[in-house]
This record gives C-alpha cells, sequence and structure tokens, in this order.
C-alpha cells in the first residue's frame, strides 16, 4: 500500500510539473492509472484531495486556476518549485562529510552516503585534506547496534507515543513501559532515550540497550509538554551519571577499569594489586560500576556501596 501511494503522488507530481496550462481534475484522472481504477467519483475525489494534500505537505507548491468557464485547473510551476542553489563553503562541506561517517554503523548509513553524493553532483565543494577522515587515524563514529535506536529515533521525529518491555539493572524480568519519546542521547558508547513515562507520570531516561523485544508505536498525542532540547541533554546526562553531586571513593584492581581512571579526581597506587580512585559521584554511577563486576570495590559513601551490592546480588539471582 505504501509504495503504491507513493508511486501515485509521483504520477501526479510529474503531471502537475510537466503541463504548461492547468490540468482539470478530470484530465488528471484519466492521466494517471492509480485514478481511473479508484471506482466511483467519490472515492476518486477523496483519494485526490488527500494526495494533493500530502504533495503539498511535501513541499510542492500546487497552484489552483479557475478557467472561463469557470473548471478549476492544478498546475506546479517549475520556477516556483526550484530548489535555491547550494552554497556550502569547504568547512561546511567538511562538517557533512563528518556528520555522514558518524553514521556508518547505522541503518542510516546509506540515506547519509546518497545524500552526501547528490550534494557533490549538484556543485558542493570536496572537503579540504585536513577534514577528510579518510586519511586520519582517529575517525568519528556512533555505535548503533540497538534494534530500538530507529523506532525510537523515528517516534522522536514524528512526536508518537510508544510501548517497550525494559529490564532494570535490578530486575530479574522486563516491565512493559508506555512512554512519551523526546530525544535519544549517545553517552558513554550507550544510546539513551529520554522522555515521559506515562505510567509513572514523570520524565524518565531508558537505556537502549535495557530494551528487549520489538517497540510499538501507538496512536495519539502526547500528554506531556516537550522540554527544550537543553534541558532533555540535561536530564540525559544527570540520568546517566554524568552530573556528580559528590565524590566516591572506590579501589580498583590494577589495570583495570580504564575508563574509571580516565574520570578520576586522584588516584593513589596499592602495593597490594589494587589502587584507590576518587571519582565523582552522580546518578547511575552504582548501574556503571556493576559493570566491571569483581574488579571494583566501593570503599564510600555507604549508600552507592549498598545499591552496588544490591544490584549485584539482583544480577546473581538471574
Amino acid at each position: 500500500m505504501a509504495i503504491a501511494k507513493a508511486e501515485r503522488l509521483m504520477n501526479l507530481a510529474l503531471c502537475l510539473l510537466g503541463t504548461r496550462r492547468p490540468l482539470s481534475k478530470r484530465e488528471l484522472r484519466g492521466s494517471i492509472e492509480a485514478y481511473l481504477e479508484a471506482g466511483g467519483d467519490d472515492a476518486f475525489n477523496r483519494m485526490f484531495e488527500r494526495d494533493k494534500d500530502d504533495l503539498r505537505e511535501l513541499g510542492l507548491v500546487i497552484e489552483t486556476v479557475e478557467n472561463l468557464e469557470g473548471e478549476i485547473g492544478y498546475l506546479a510551476r517549475r520556477d516556483s518549485n526550484r530548489l535555491p542553489p547550494i552554497t556550502l563553503d569547504a568547512e561546511e562541506a567538511a562538517a557533512l562529510g563528518l556528520a555522514a561517517k558518524v553514521w556508518q554503523q547505522a541503518r542510516l548509513a546509506g540515506a547519509a552516503s546518497g545524500a552526501l553524493q547528490k550534494l557533490r553532483a549538484a556543485g558542493m565543494p570536496e572537503a579540504e585534506d585536513s577534514y577528510d577522515t579518510q586519511h586520519s587515524a582517529l575517525e568519528p563514529r556512533i555505535p548503533v547496534h540497538e534494534t530500538a535506536f530507529e523506532p525510537l529515533m523515528l517516534a522522536c521525529r514524528d512526536r508518537r507515543p510508544v510501548v517497550f518491555d525494559y529490564r532494570k539493572a535490578t530486575a530479574a524480568r522486563p516491565e512493559t513501559r508506555q512512554v512519551e519519546p523526546w530525544t535519544l542521547e549517545c553517552w558513554r558508547g550507550h544510546w539513551y532515550l529520554a522522555g515521559w513515562d506515562r505510567d509513572r507520570g514523570a520524565e524518565r531516561v531508558f537505556r537502549l540497550s535495557r530494551i528487549t523485544g520489538k517497540v510499538r508505536s501507538r496512536a495519539g498525542a502526547f500528554t506531556a509538554p516537550v522540554p527544550d532540547v537543553v534541558t532533555v541533554r540535561e536530564t540525559v546526562e544527570s540520568w546517566a551519571g554524568e552530573i556528580a553531586t559528590r565524590s566516591a571513593r572506590i579501589r580498583l584492581r590494577v589495570g583495570c577499569g580504564y575508563p574509571l581512571r580516565a574520570r578520576a579526581q586522584s588516584v593513589r597506587e596499592g602495593a597490594d594489586g589494587w589502587d584507590e580512585l576518587e571519582i565523582p559521584y552522580g546518578h547511575g554511577l552504582d548501574a556503571w560500576l556493576v559493570e566491571f563486576g569483581p574488579d571494583v570495590v566501593v570503599l564510600e559513601p555507604a549508600d552507592l556501596r549498598a545499591d552496588v551490592v544490591d544490584r549485584l546480588r539482583a544480577v546473581a539471582k538471574g
């Protein structure tokens, strides 16, 4: 059905762009096969009006003209629908090239590469060597391994509520969550969804790797206001443990936990195969420490130590 509608819209757009005079509904119906197969006049009129509105929503400028006999005709003038010339400088072109490379591991890779080729064919300048990551030792990438990424990205874009099964780090089984998705953020190599949890009546952040099964879309509008991008990003960082409110003291096995060492405020080397680190302590630190398993021991504060022990026990119980 989607392919048939896309073909019908394309044929209608070509007819409206290819004519030098306005075409009536009768002429358009006789020129497009899908309209001939529509059945009665009412079915055709409904289909045509929907298609015309869809093309206008996509950006096609369609004029409505009445002739001397009072018949309504339609056309899309080429000069009104011609895109302006692309005027990107070398630095802007380099930024687009880097952005396309970022998505190499996602299903967006094909679309990004295709868009870049079209822009270059339209005259976009090639990136300077200093910006060309093909010859660079470092290349920007955002890993996208979770199957939930694409449906959630589309749901954020279209402002569509979703339902999915989510397993918390301390839970043995997943539970169903009804969420109004706001945005996706990548932090420490993991993707997080920020949105409004309808069941809890509050904003929440979900790690995509803990979403099990399929993400299902739901009809209807959002029930909670969507905050601005800055607020959402700060929420994601806070729930992921980026915003620290105090410090924690841990013991870390020598040769392990390099991400923890990179964040450490101080490191005291030990002679027993363990180092003592002081690291920023924010929301979500307990979940991060659990990932290092037996290589980390929390010394203080006591509440962080208790949270880590609880999570480890939950994992041990399965």
